[in-house]
């Protein structure tokens, strides 16, 4: 399977998870299943392919409720519903998918679960009624849901190591933002931080797989995940715009962002590798001095647009001259008045002086 292959069913795979966790009433079904101590399957999409597989069973066409697939699901066949699960389409069918489609599976039930998965690309449900299991198969995955308990007991271990990492991310963003102030930026620092900013968008987007398959049970989970990363994807984006050669709007972004992203976690730790992803010189010495274009400054600027501190960026070329940059210089920008002159020209200062103290305080 290819990588772009890998990506889509993880995708369909999220969404389906979604579509089933704690509080939704396909949920609030299969749970009735398995406390009835039943087995099921059910097809989440309905097309000519499935229909050409589907022999006996009949239509129904009706509303979807929980009760309703707890009482289809006693009857042998399978139960196939629409895509969104808001109706039931047809019950007691029986699936004869291609037999030449490559299955590990050994029971019929779920050998018949992967390969209809596989064959339409819909989502396909399993029930065990032996072992007592709900498993998902989308595309070439296959996904056992577990209990709500065990997945918030590994989501709160997840979210501690995500607080530890997005504390030294702030330290050495800290340290950054100083040394560019400074003028002592060099290739080492910036790689150090774009390396923490991936670290913690990794550990955030495990996280948020958890929120999600657990639903309504993730409230709380949920709004610790978003304080804790609030402002990283942009302080992302702004640090390869910063440093990045030649970096020109958002395709550049994107292209450098993947490519961190595509790393493995060994090539991430390395941070040679890291300034390579980055587009900086690598065979140049980890100390070797660059200078930013003072991107990342100027978006902590209070009420500052970001199409005006793009203009200013673009017409001063360096953080530095911007530093430098006198409330006349300033105002001479296109969208920069006299008002927004002083006021960029004062944010900078109390950056500065923040930055600093910050620092060597």
């Amino acid at each position: 399977m290819s990588p772009v292959d890998r990506q889509d069913h993880h995708a369909r795979l999220r969404a389906t998870l979604a579509a089933i966790a704690p509080g939704t009433a396909l949920r609030d079904g299969l749970e009735r299943i398995l406390r009835g101590r039943t087995g099921a399957l059910i097809v989440m999409g309905h097309d000519k392919v499935v229909k050409a597989m589907a022999t006996g069973g009949f239509d129904l066409d009706v509303p979807f409720t929980a009760t309703g697939l707890r009482e289809l699901a006693k009857m042998d066949g399978a139960i196939i519903l629409e895509r969104d699960g808001s109706r039931i389409i047809r019950a007691a069918s029986h699936l004869m998918p291609d037999s030449n489609i490559p299955s590990e599976e050994t029971g019929t039930r779920h050998r018949t679960a992967d390969r209809v998965a596989k064959q339409t690309n819909f989502p396909v449900i399993s029930v065990s009624q032996s072992m007592q299991i709900i498993a998902v198969y989308v595309g070439d995955i296959r996904y056992v849901l577990e209990d709500s308990g065990a997945i918030l007991s590994r989501a709160n271990q997840a979210l501690a190591t995500l607080e530890r990492y997005k504390t030294r991310l702030d330290e050495v963003s800290s340290t950054l933002s100083a040394l560019e102030i400074e003028d002592l930026v060099t290739v080492r620092d910036v790689a150090v931080v774009a390396q923490r900013l991936e670290m913690v968008a990794r550990i955030a987007r495990e996280v948020e797989d958890y929120v999600v398959e657990l639903g309504s049970e993730g409230r709380l989970l949920a709004l610790q995940l978003e304080e804790l990363v609030s402002g990283v994807e942009s302080e992302r984006q702004l640090v390869v715009r910063d440093y990045t050669p030649h970096s020109r709007g958002d395709g550049t972004v994107t292209s450098v962002l993947e490519t961190l992203a595509a790393l493995n976690p060994a090539e991430l730790v390395d941070v040679a590798i890291v300034t390579s992803s980055l587009g900086l010189p690598a065979s140049e010495p980890l100390d070797h001095s660059v200078t930013p274009r003072g991107h990342r400054l100027l978006a902590r600027v209070p009420r500052l647009p970001g199409s005006v501190a793009d203009r200013l960026v673009n017409h001063f070329g360096s953080l530095q001259k911007l530093l430098s940059a006198s409330v006349e210089d300033l105002r001479d920008v296109d969208g920069v008045g006299e008002l927004r002159a002083r006021s960029v020209r004062e944010g900078l200062s109390r950056l500065a002086e923040s930055s600093i103290l910050e620092r060597y305080v």
